[in-house]
């Protein structure tokens, strides 16, 4: 660069004298515009190389603080797991459920409190709380469901090699209880199997339920649970009443057989007999994480009309009516907002499965069928509206079932736009 500052002095100089005399050089002065000119963006140069050295100095001193945060977070969540592992330790010890609703809620709303107060955003706070006791529970579940109430009793799983059958059979066996599996292929043991029996957890095919109940019931017993995992509840549980004597409960698990653990998963329960006799079973049940919903049969079937069959069936239309127009699926989903994905993720989900579940569920009762049928026809009652472009008429109706709605239209606001920015976060 020392070189290059000469040539410009000299060059300065050159101009000098010739101004003196009276001549300029235009060459010695376009030279000395382009040395300028060098000189300047070196300069420049210059400037951006001790900036850009500022930015890296500061810029790392800020980022080894943030590392030394994270490092001091992870340590402290390793050291509430610490805790949690004394919690599990203590409630294995007495027996206690690993879900306790109350305690998650006022921790939620009490962070929520500070992270207002320290200018923070409550939504994030809350959503990194969940996971971390979400997955604080799944732990207390993994240890929980080798955990038994009655281990060592004896019980008996009709259907134990099905979906549902043999998830359960897994969840006995790993808490201690002696599991034995009674099918078709192998009845002619029956009396083996049922002898010094505790509990008889029937899990079969809807259309054969009352059939095997009836079967199984003079090799009982007289002590024996007797229990249901069929999704209706009136005609099994009057069965079960019917032909054994002993304690009995009817059971309707509102989840699949994929789910690793019962956390926080809804089981309804319907009360037969016995109901002291039929309580470890429910003990056990909460034990694994699972939230048991009381109710009796009657109710069960009517709200299982709405939630599973009604659901269902609207589903398997609007599939039906895709499908019925060949509408191009693909192309659909590259112009789809958030929730028509949403909606197309459940509605591919029903038809993923087996069939004949379904067909079971939709078509399970005649007061279900009935119901679907005044779905049906509820959808007719549309037509003239569209017939006469009717918008007034749309909007009173709309306004008539937001009224009906009530607050749970703001919840469900929440919960689905929660669910949205997840499902955009992954897509």
């Amino acid at each position: 660069m020392s070189d290059k500052i000469e040539k410009h002095r000299q060059s300065q100089l050159k101009i000098e004298d010739e101004f003196k005399i009276g001549h300029i050089d235009h060459g010695s002065i376009e030279l000395q515009n382009e040395l300028c000119g060098q000189n300047e963006n070196e300069l420049h140069d210059q400037n951006e190389l001790n900036d850009k050295s500022e930015f890296d100095t500061e810029i790392k001193e800020l980022r080894n603080r943030i590392d030394d945060i994270d490092e001091q977070i992870l340590k402290l969540i390793s050291k509430r797991f610490s805790e949690v592992q004394k919690v599990v330790a203590l409630k294995k010890k007495h027996n206690m459920p690993v879900f306790h609703p109350a305690r998650e809620e006022d921790l939620i709303s009490r962070l929520r409190d500070q992270a207002q107060k320290s200018d923070m955003d409550p939504d994030f706070i809350e959503e990194l709380y969940r996971v971390i006791l979400r997955n604080s529970r799944l732990h207390q579940s993994v240890e929980m469901k080798q955990q038994g109430i009655r281990p060592g009793s004896k019980v008996l799983i009709v259907g134990g090699y099905g979906q549902m059958g043999s998830y359960f059979v897994w969840f006995f066996t790993t808490s201690g209880y002696e599991v034995r599996i009674l099918s078709e292929n192998n009845w002619d043991k029956v009396q083996e199997l049922c002898m010094d029996i505790d509990l008889v957890l029937i899990s079969v095919p809807i259309d054969v339920t009352l059939e095997t109940i009836s079967r199984i019931a003079p090799h009982l017993p007289p002590n024996a649970l007797l229990a249901d995992l069929t999704s209706v509840k009136t005609a099994p549980l009057n069965e079960m009443l019917k032909v054994h004597s002993g304690p009995v409960i009817g059971l309707h698990p509102l989840f699949g057989p994929t789910c690793t653990t019962l956390d926080k998963q809804i089981i309804a329960i319907t009360p037969g007999r016995k109901p002291r006799e039929c309580q470890w079973l429910i003990d056990q049940l909460i034990l694994w994480g699972a939230i048991i919903v009381s109710s009796d049969a009657k109710e069960h079937d009517h709200i299982m009309d709405i939630v599973q069959a009604l659901r269902h069936f609207a589903t398997f239309c609007f599939g039906q009516f895709l499908s019925k127009h060949k509408i191009e699926l693909s192309r659909t989903l590259e112009f789809s907002s958030p929730i028509y994905r949403l909606e197309m993720g459940m509605v591919g989900r029903l038809f993923a499965q087996d069939s004949s579940l379904y067909s079971e569920i939709i078509f399970a009762t005649p007061s279900r069928r009935k119901i679907l049928k005044e779905f049906l026809l509820s959808l007719n009652e549309q037509i003239e509206m569209l017939d006469n472009n009717d918008k007034v008429l749309f909007m009173e109706r709309f306004s008539q079932t937001a009224k009906w709605f009530g607050p749970f239209s703001e919840q469900a606001l929440r919960e689905s736009t929660f669910i949205i920015n997840k499902l955009i976060e992954r897509f």
